[in-house]
């Protein structure tokens, strides 16, 4: 389901482990803890870094459905190994075939980074979709629009401004909503008769974790270039003065996200 590289997944993956919110993985227990078989659908799956990071959280037997429309993101999920998850993908377009994807015998649906990629018109679809079908959601890492960096720079402002209006384009499912994409789908859910759990899930990126900041710095540059409001030199200028800062070793990065996690009302 995504244009991230595998480099990229693989890079993220400890800083999502640790951001993950544990009232929320609680609340996802609790809700499970009565089966002692699971079927369970993660949509835009990646590398399978969800399955990894809740398996554990989970009883008994699981039958983890990875869906995707990566064919070689799906590959390398399909290679995920827990002792008590039997796997299996699916090439999805989940822009076209949402429904798909959660046809058959579901217990849990999850998604990780997904939500701030997607209309507000197709986050709906989400959410009435799997009320019909009176499943719970876990839904981890939405970037909210949180963002405290260190030290600060005469540049950010416009910098940030740009990164901004870049993830608000059309990621392939209409325009995103971007940090506005937690709020939004906790009243969705709402609205279609779910209690949602929701809480913190930052990335705390510290000096010590300089590919990781290089990474995200290049990244926020390479937006700013397509967006184009500022000069090519003002922002090689400013991703430069980042880089010195990472190599000083007196950088470091707080990037907001929420988790959450909705469950029918007194149906479950």
């Amino acid at each position: 389901m995504s244009d991230f590289s595998v480099d990229w997944l693989t890079l993220r993956e400890p800083y999502d482990a640790r951001a993950r919110n544990r009232d929320v993985l609680d609340a996802v227990a609790k809700s499970m803890a009565r089966f002692s078989s699971l079927s369970i659908v993660d949509l835009a799956c990646g590398t399978g870094s969800t399955l990894r990071a809740l398996a554990d959280h989970l009883p008994g037997r699981q039958n983890w459905k990875l869906v995707d429309n990566d064919l070689g993101l799906l590959a390398r999920a399909a290679d995920t190994a827990h002792p008590r998850a039997i796997v299996t993908t699916a090439a999805v377009d989940l822009a076209r075939d949402l429904e798909a994807a959660l046809d058959g015998a579901v217990d849990l649906v999850t998604t990780s980074a997904l939500l701030d990629l997607v209309s507000d018109r197709w986050l709906e679809r989400l959410a009435v979709e799997i009320a019909a079908r009176k499943l719970p959601l876990y839904a981890a890492l939405t970037y909210d629009g949180r963002l405290t960096l260190s030290p600060t720079d005469v540049s950010d402002a416009a910098i940030l401004a740009a990164v901004g209006e870049h993830q608000r384009r059309d990621q392939g499912f209409g325009p995103a909503l971007a940090h506005a994409a937690a709020d939004r789908a906790i009243t969705w859910f709402k609205t279609v008769g779910y209690s949602v759990v929701h809480g913190f899930s930052d990335w705390m990126i510290e000096p010590k974790d300089d590919e990781m900041q290089r990474a995200i710095f290049e990244s926020w540059a390479g937006a700013a270039r397509e967006v184009g409001h500022s000069s090519k030199d003002e922002i090689s200028a400013w991703l430069q003065r980042r880089h010195d800062a990472v190599t000083r070793g007196t950088s470091s990065i707080r990037l907001g996200h929420v988790d959450l996690f909705a469950d029918p009302i007194g149906l479950r």
